[in-house]
């Protein structure tokens, strides 16, 4: 069975680097954790964790609590969380606080009672009690997607300005109803891309129609009634932006149901990329956020958290891409 002394001969450092690595108790240089990765695939050696437990006082868990698991966007930031923790040795406690502020509660505490290390959490609406119980039991958080004013650390990606970005691009082309589903009220992503459409029909000189406005809840069916709603009124809108991907769903529905086409009747844009989005007829404008990566810096700086619990909070904003298809009334060749 290969040994520590194995790896480290194998990358060229000490048993003392490797442990550094393994346990990631120190950093080292990029260059040198790569050399030492890369020697334990090649020599086979497999960590004693329940030692490593012991010697470090830690359990080497991590729970999240993140909503909507079933969201492909959701499901790419556990994803990015799970691929950082692996190579760092840590296992993951999951669950699904469902928007909702009293079951948050309940499953964040029953997370601690795991005697997890520390938690990755994409906070409800109201998670005043939540963020109370973490700060009493002093369990290191960090907030991924969702951000929250105070001193946390917290990722997240650019959501105001790449919102304003669609509503340029539906200018462009001509449109000055565009109409906007929301998501659901309370959430700091709601608030910034509500601020972006804003800001960009302002840039725009386009003044803001609270008619074409609309709460979707961040879920589809919803969505679907909203974007209804803004397709059938007096002055229908020419143009929908819809801010997710299940809203985004909801949206096709309801164009659907009224016998209207994208892009001829109405133009069709989304915040949140999604790994289907080319194979729509025609294919999905939309704003891509790089879901994966917000996991793994979360998970980055949990475990920095861990290693220097006095540090001073950090806070990530991560830049997201705009997708260029057809659905805005663009023909593209990409």
């Amino acid at each position: 069975m290969a040994t520590l002394a194995d790896v480290a001969r194998v990358a060229g450092v000490s048993s003392a680097t490797v442990s550094y690595v393994l346990n990631g108790t120190r950093k080292v240089r990029p260059e040198t954790e790569r050399a030492v990765r890369a020697a334990v695939e090649e020599v086979g050696y497999i960590q004693n964790t329940l030692a490593r437990s012991l010697a470090t006082a830690r359990t080497l868990s991590i729970g999240v609590a993140i909503s909507s698991a079933s969201n492909p966007f959701f499901t790419e930031i556990l994803q990015g969380i799970e691929a950082e923790a692996v190579d760092r040795g840590y296992s993951l406690l999951v669950a699904d606080p469902r928007d909702d502020p009293d079951h948050e509660l309940r499953v964040v505490s029953h997370l601690h009672q795991r005697r997890i290390d520390g938690i990755v959490l994409a906070p409800s609406p109201d998670p005043s009690r939540t963020m109370r119980y973490l700060a009493d039991h002093d369990v290191p958080t960090v907030l991924a997607d969702r951000v929250l004013p105070g001193d946390y650390d917290q990722v997240s990606t650019d959501n105001t300005e790449s919102t304003a970005a669609l509503v340029d691009h539906l200018a462009e082309l001509g449109h000055r109803r565009i109409g906007f589903v929301a998501g659901l009220a309370g959430l700091s992503t709601t608030d910034e891309r509500l601020a972006g459409y804003r800001e960009g029909l302002r840039r725009n000189d386009i003044e803001a129609d609270p008619d074409l406005c609309r709460e979707g809840s961040s879920e589809s069916e919803s969505a679907r009634r909203a974007a209804s709603e803004l397709l059938t009124g007096p002055s229908p809108a020419t143009a929908i932006i819809a801010a997710n991907n299940a809203m985004t769903i909801g949206a096709m529905r309801a164009v659907r149901d009224l016998s209207l086409r994208v892009p001829e009747d109405v133009a069709l844009v989304a915040f949140d990329d999604f790994p289907w989005a080319d194979l729509f007829t025609p294919r999905l404008t939309a704003i891509a956020q790089p879901s994966r990566e917000v996991g793994a810096e979360a998970l980055r700086l949990l475990l920095d958290k861990l290693d220097d619990p006095g540090r001073d909070p950090v806070e990530v904003r991560l830049e997201s891409r705009f997708v260029h298809r057809d659905s805005c009334g663009c023909r593209t060749t990409a």
